[in-house]
């Protein structure tokens, strides 16, 4: 089910970095932190309680394996997940990687910045290539 009122359902695929029938890979910069990334469910769900198990656990291998791509290109002394989606309720977690420069730590990144931060950028080909490492290649279009 797609929403025509929610961002998340309008992403293209062709701005993600890495996507497949159920997931969609976006990369952002968040300022004064850097590069982070957002894995989005594809359909216009709310909870991880309205996924069935299998495909809760393809979410989160999702999630993990943009975590461990964004671990081992940008170094991060720590990676951060959150699942909010309280301003935009579609199903998606922030993969955020967190440095002792950047500009909140130790705090959340939604917290006032204790400094100006070090913005630690990852290219967006540099992540694609390590997404499909890691979770293989997306197929061509959207089934």
């Amino acid at each position: 089910m797609i929403d025509a009122c929610c961002p998340l359902c309008d992403l293209d695929e062709k701005s993600g970095l890495w996507a497949n029938k159920d997931c969609l890979v976006v990369s952002a910069q968040a300022a004064g932190v850097g590069t982070i990334c957002r894995v989005v469910w594809r359909n216009h769900v709310r909870e991880m309680s309205d996924l069935g198990p299998t495909e809760r656990c393809a979410f989160m291998d999702t999630v993990f394996a943009v975590e461990a791509a964004m671990r081992r290109h940008g170094r991060p002394v720590k990676m951060n997940l959150a699942s909010l989606g309280n301003l935009v309720p579609h199903l998606h977690w922030h993969v955020i990687p967190r440095y002792e420069d950047d500009a909140y730590f130790p705090d959340a990144i939604w917290a006032a910045a204790r400094r100006p931060g070090a913005e630690h950028l990852l290219s967006d080909e540099l992540l694609r290539g390590a997404l499909c490492e890691v979770l293989g290649q997306p197929p061509k279009s959207r089934l």
